[in-house]
């Protein structure tokens, strides 16, 4: 997984690949499947698809404002090496993965990444791809950590506690090996900083407008009244800030939108069905490996529910869709906001470059507890 480290500025965003791939899947599955109109959009999780368009808008808000700026001053001048900072942000991501969501934890940490990346010269796709592993490893612990987990969490009747002690011994493993991820491919170097970087000004009325939205963005998603909580947001910044909107990655959400729909019609094919009526995949490292393997193939959170019915081993399947979400771009779907919001020309590339030897080594590790 090493590699000689280099400088890497900041860069417009890479392209819209995924999303035009996407569309000739879904082309493809219309032509040879087809379906009517109003189906279509039943396959979107559009719970999902809001959500995350009240935390762009959110973020994007905080982003201007130029509180992200002033932290990542802060943070910098009490920073000695890059290691040391590596270490800090993928910590940090892991925590706040535990108790808000991988999903929250991205949208609070890449946007700040990104900046620091403006201010020092940092290996910012690198920091990212580490960063989108340690949400995908903290989140496994708590049940509200990923949506994976809170689906299982509900099918399996565990108190919190026991579904915590139950995932515990596969977190472990995968944060020993995301902290060495960390120690092997960011090396301990002094901070340089860039030249001419003059103190970001902070508007205050706009970072408050954020702050208040997002606390009330995250009570009306809690009391499942979504389509109130985006109205007020998107309403707010249209009214007083519609700059802000206009930042907005909205191919981000188109890219998991059409994401639902492929790969819910790929797991509908009557061949599928019959391939995991097929398999011995009921407990152990067979439903372990059944696990890991779906997820690369149609993300772990559907992955999850596909293979409930077929396995009876819950431990083996948590633990393989947990481990699931590294490997492919498409095994979570935190490592498609994580490259999408820190706006990487190349960050494909270099997600896959430590992300599939981070499956393989995690994989096996966590798979002699299934022994």
């Amino acid at each position: 997984m090493g590699q000689p480290l280099a400088d890497e500025a900041v860069k417009p965003a890479g392209g819209n690949g995924l999303l035009w791939v996407l569309v000739a899947v879904a082309i493809g599955f219309a032509v040879f499947h087809p379906r009517a109109p109003a189906d279509y959009l039943k396959l979107v999780d559009w719970q999902t698809i809001g959500a995350l368009a009240g935390l762009l808008a959110i973020t994007q808000g905080v982003e201007r404002s130029g509180m992200l700026q002033a932290t990542a001053q802060r943070l910098l001048a009490r920073t000695t090496d890059t290691r040391q900072l590596a270490l800090l942000l993928t910590a940090g991501a892991a925590l706040l993965s535990a108790l808000v969501t991988n999903d929250v934890s991205l949208f609070l940490l890449v946007p700040l990444t990104r900046v620091l990346a403006t201010q020092a010269h940092l290996p910012l796709a690198r920091l990212v791809v580490l960063e989108a592993l340690a949400v995908n490893a903290g989140s496994a612990l708590t049940p509200i950590g990923n949506p994976q987990n809170l689906y299982l969490w509900h099918r399996s009747g565990e108190s919190f506690a026991g579904f915590m002690g139950m995932m515990a011994p596969t977190v472990a493993v995968m944060l020993c090996w995301l902290f060495a991820a960390v120690w092997l491919l960011v090396p301990r170097e002094a901070l340089q900083l860039r030249q001419g970087h003059a103190e970001a000004p902070v508007q205050p009325r706009l970072l408050a407008l954020s702050g208040v939205l997002f606390v009330g963005f995250v009570v009306a998603l809690d009391r499942h009244w979504l389509l109130a909580g985006l109205g007020v947001v998107l309403a707010a910044f249209l009214l007083l800030y519609p700059r802000v909107l206009r930042g907005v990655d909205w191919a981000l959400l188109a890219i998991i939108a059409l994401m639902f729909v492929d790969l819910r019609q790929l797991a509908e094919l009557p061949a599928i069905a019959s391939l995991l009526h097929q398999w011995p995949i009921a407990e152990g490292w067979r439903a372990y490996l059944a696990a890991i393997v779906t997820s690369q193939f149609i993300s772990n959170v559907p992955a999850a529910i596909l293979l409930d019915p077929y396995v009876r081993d819950l431990p083996a399947l948590a633990a393989g869709v947990s481990v699931g979400g590294f490997g492919c771009v498409l095994g979570s779907l935190a490592n498609l906001i994580a490259l999408r919001l820190a706006q990487l020309p190349n960050g494909l590339r270099e997600f896959h470059r430590i992300s599939i030897p981070f499956l393989i080594v995690c994989a096996l590790s966590a798979g002699l507890l299934r022994l």
